[in-house]
């Protein structure tokens, strides 16, 4: 991460002496060889979206991670690094799809991601949850206690909202979805107000 992160800072520095567009062709490259030598084990890039700017960051299995910006994209970065791989690097090209299935979404044209997905940011009932969440229709919403039922838990309500809570591929994975027995949104990792935009992005389409 160190190395990745000085040679970030290394391209910040000239910049102010070398044309973005040349910067931007270097960097590229920097991409492609690093891809091609196998030196990349986490690829990330951030886009802006209806709920603010969103980190995405992908492993070869699939994307890994969705960040609002409120979580503080280089703590999470940080967190990645010491999680999975020290070897990150800010690879755009390689989060395309990713980008492109995000914007549909957000553009009422997507209902359903259909992207590869590393869940190896969790474990146990947490991963379990996160697996089942999909099954959650666009536009529909569970409580905590019918997705406590719906992983064959029932009395597992509680520990339903702790994964709901810690989920890292929030919009992807739609947590957003589960609500309180009484209707109420109750926690979200990119904030309540981001929760009510998602739902009522998906309630108008």
């Amino acid at each position: 991460m160190n190395d990745t992160r000085n040679g970030d800072d290394t391209l910040a520095a000239l910049s102010a002496a070398i044309a973005p567009e040349k910067l931007a062709m270097l960097h590229r490259r920097l991409e492609a060889a690093a891809r091609a030598e196998g030196l990349v084990d986490v690829a990330y890039t951030t886009v802006d979206s209806p709920v603010g700017q969103l980190l995405l960051a992908a492993t070869p299995k699939g994307l890994v991670r969705v960040a609002f910006a409120s979580e503080n994209h280089d703590q999470v970065l940080e967190a990645l690094a010491a999680k999975l791989s020290p070897r990150i690097l800010r690879a755009p090209q390689q989060l395309d799809e990713a980008a492109r299935e995000l914007d549909e979404y957000f553009g009422h044209r997507r209902e359903r991601f259909d992207l590869p997905l590393d869940l190896s940011l969790s474990r146990g009932f947490r991963q379990l949850v996160q697996k089942h969440l999909p099954e959650i229709g666009y536009g529909q919403t569970r409580s905590y206690k019918e997705m406590a039922e719906m992983v064959g838990n029932p009395k597992a309500v509680r520990a339903v909202g702790t994964a709901c809570a810690t989920n890292p591929l929030p919009v992807v994975v739609p947590c957003h979805r589960v609500l309180r027995t009484d209707g109420s949104l109750g926690g979200y990792i990119g904030g309540l107000e981001a929760k009510s935009t998602l739902l009522d992005l998906e309630a108008a389409a």
